[in-house]
């Protein structure tokens, strides 16, 4: 019965793979998001206008029943009834907002607070009393006798006395699991789908299980158990009662992101002394360690922004345990802060990101980071890691999905190996492709015919695409060839070719009515580059996804003054040393040169039906050197052009400032 509560949550079905490959379909819902102190109504709102569109599997909401009335966000940790009324709303307020998540698939996990009642005495938010240990449903018998948690290598004492101060129930007694049970019970008959359960390390793991065996249907459970070593209670106590949490996990990754080096994540998990990846849950941070409390470390939150960013990226990408991000709000130092007074959804305003609600989870990277996971969760290995020993790091997962982190102080100028299939990815961490996967909003990331891809990453920044975010043609006619440019020009050290070209603008304007802008790239041609291998001209061709007439095109290198060629001869004079091939080196000898020296060549799988019946214009440019060619006059042509005439599928060859055209076939 345990194990069924455990496995039979489909939103952790993706980890359960024990580092194979999980037999999952493509985006599976794999992370759920804790939106720590929000009202159900924001909750409801949440999972029906951005976490079922985003890929997130479940919600783990605040505590839901009657607690002491106060301001402090622990207030929610001291019950005083299950009465599910509290001040994230009433009992009907609840029930709807269970609902109307499980409609849009968004389960709910309740952070059910079983191991004590409230301290001292007073009235709770449903206006029930208690004190010396009165409540509505126990009395005196139902709790350990008085004492203190001291000393966390007495496993009596953790078990037996009370936490801070909190009357510590007696939960080996039946009737005290009986009404846990019963308060589960019934969040489980509302719709509630798992439970995090409060402070596990300080009841037997046997209690735990008691209690859950009472518990009706297959909900998810983790445990709240804070192992870093050294202890009386170790967490695999209570692995046979569902999952637990890896505070490892978070106090490792601050460790390393904060202080350490990247590189050294080649084997993050079980290796570093961590629980199997299947019992984990983990996290950057939680509610607790981002105050500094729940066994603190070196964590970090969302005050690190751009280094909080990089973890999650990376928490979310490596495929270890059942990831939960944080969705905060701003404390403004004052760890016992209460939430902010307005809702997040505030009549129509998101109240996110600024000095209130954090919202995290929205952050591009993050819950770019989430689509990652869910994408790749049928492939739950690493493969292809790459790193420059120091804070620059890739992964593959497989051929489902990629990754690249630079937390170094320059550029990521870089050719990285993968498992990816040919063709151009939606940077998910910056964009998002729309439907028919033929746009996106942000970067574009192309994968070379050999898998490899030319990486220029901006210092503390990063990439990640995945097999859901390859872009595609809407157009049936989409005609992808191999077509090769070359240039002559003699050049000397330090100067470098560029081409811009396409359909000429006032052509396409008067014979295929055509309005052509830097916005719509009408007269662009779409292009992948088939030669990443020249170190030089690799990050000028990464994010070059057009032969175009506009330059530098999103996040290509500013370097590039459009498509970049790679110098190649014919002949390789032993004088030169050692030989240099374009197939090895990017740059050199190659057979597809007939010629001589300095002819510089583009190699590119091109979308052919973007040409004039297989023409396309070019103009060359050198940079450091002549600068632009001068205008030409191409006889054989299908109309008058200034500039270079090519064909689409072919081998053409031109010589700089010169109107002569050599066009074969391969």
């Amino acid at each position: 019965m345990i194990n069924r509560k455990l496995l039979a949550s489909s939103a952790v079905a993706t980890l359960l793979g024990y580092g194979i490959a999980s037999p999952v379909a493509h985006s599976q819902p794999s992370t759920f998001v804790h939106l720590f102190e929000w009202d159900w109504q924001d909750v409801a709102t949440e999972c029906e206008t951005y976490l079922s569109q985003n890929g997130f599997a479940a919600v783990q909401v605040s505590p839901p029943n009657e607690h002491i009335n106060v301001p402090q966000w622990w207030a929610r940790y001291q019950p005083v009834s299950y009465d599910l009324e509290s001040r994230g709303g009433s009992r009907a307020d609840f029930t709807n907002m269970v609902q109307r998540c499980n409609a849009v698939g968004v389960d709910i996990y309740v952070d059910a607070v079983i191991n004590h009642m409230a301290a001292g005495s007073g009235t709770g938010t449903n206006g029930n009393t208690f004190g010396n240990k009165n409540y509505p449903m126990y009395s005196p018998q139902d709790f350990h006798d008085t004492c203190s948690v001291d000393d966390y290598g007495d496993r009596w004492q953790v078990q037996n006395c009370e936490l801070v101060g909190l009357a510590d129930l007696k939960t080996e007694s039946s009737y005290v699991q009986s009404t846990l049970a019963n308060y589960l019970n019934d969040l489980v008959n509302i719709g509630v789908e798992g439970f995090r359960l409060d402070a596990s390390k300080h009841m037997p793991a046997a209690d735990i299980s008691s209690i859950i065996n009472q518990v009706n249907g297959s909900p998810l459970v983790f445990q709240e158990v804070i192992d870093q070593g050294g202890e009386a209670i170790s967490a695999d106590e209570y692995f046979s009662n569902g999952l637990v949490t890896e505070f490892k996990y978070s106090v490792e990754i601050g460790n390393v992101f904060r202080n350490g080096s990247l590189a050294w994540l080649s084997n993050f998990g079980e290796a570093w002394g961590f629980m199997p990846s299947y019992k984990a849950v983990v996290f950057v941070d939680n509610h607790d360690n981002q105050r500094g409390h729940g066994g603190g470390g070196n964590v970090i939150t969302f005050e690190d922004g751009r280094l909080y960013d990089l973890a999650n990226i990376f928490m979310l990408a490596w495929p270890y345990g059942y990831p939960k991000v944080m969705s905060s709000y701003d404390f403004h130092g004052d760890t016992d802060a209460g939430a902010p007074s307005v809702p997040v959804h505030n009549n129509g305003t998101l109240e996110c990101f600024a000095d209130k609600w954090k919202c995290e989870h929205r952050w591009s990277y993050i819950s770019g980071g989430v689509d990652f996971r869910d994408n790749t969760s049928d492939d739950f290995v690493v493969t292809d890691w790459w790193s420059n020993g120091g804070n620059q790091i890739a992964f593959g997962r497989a051929d489902s999905g990629f990754v690249a982190i630079n937390k170094e102080s320059y550029t990521m100028d870089t050719t990285l190996t993968t498992s990816m299939a040919p063709g151009q990815y939606c940077n998910v961490l910056t964009g998002n492709i729309n439907t028919a996967k033929t746009q996106c909003s942000g970067e574009v990331i192309s994968v070379a015919p050999d898998g490899s891809v030319a990486v220029n990453i901006a210092s503390w920044d990063a990439i990640a695409i995945h097999q859901g975010a390859m872009l595609t043609t809407d157009e049936p006619n989409a005609d992808w060839q191999r077509t090769i440019i070359f240039v002559q020009a003699t050049t000397e050290s330090g100067q470098d070719m560029f081409i811009r070209g396409g359909i000429d603008h006032d052509y396409a304007a008067s014979n295929l009515g055509l309005s052509c802008t830097t916005s719509n790239y009408a007269c662009a041609i779409p292009i992948i580059h088939n030669n990443m291998r020249n170190t030089t001209t690799a990050p000028w061709k990464a994010n070059d996804n057009y032969l175009d007439w506009y330059g530098v095109e999103t996040s290509q290198s500013s370097e590039a003054e459009g498509s970049a060629l790679d110098w190649t001869t014919n002949n390789w004079p032993s004088a030169w040393g050692s030989i240099k091939t374009v197939d090895n080196d990017g740059f050199g000898e190659t057979p597809l040169n007939l010629w001589g020296d300095h002819y510089w060549m583009l190699d590119v799988q091109m979308d052919c039906s973007k040409t004039i019946n297989g023409w396309f214009e070019l103009k060359a440019y050198i940079k450091n050197g002549q600068g632009w060619e001068s205008d030409v006059t191409q006889s054989g042509t299908p109309y008058t052009s200034s500039n270079h005439m090519a064909q689409c599928g072919k081998r053409n060859m031109f010589v700089f400032g010169q109107s002569s055209a050599d066009i074969t076939a391969f």
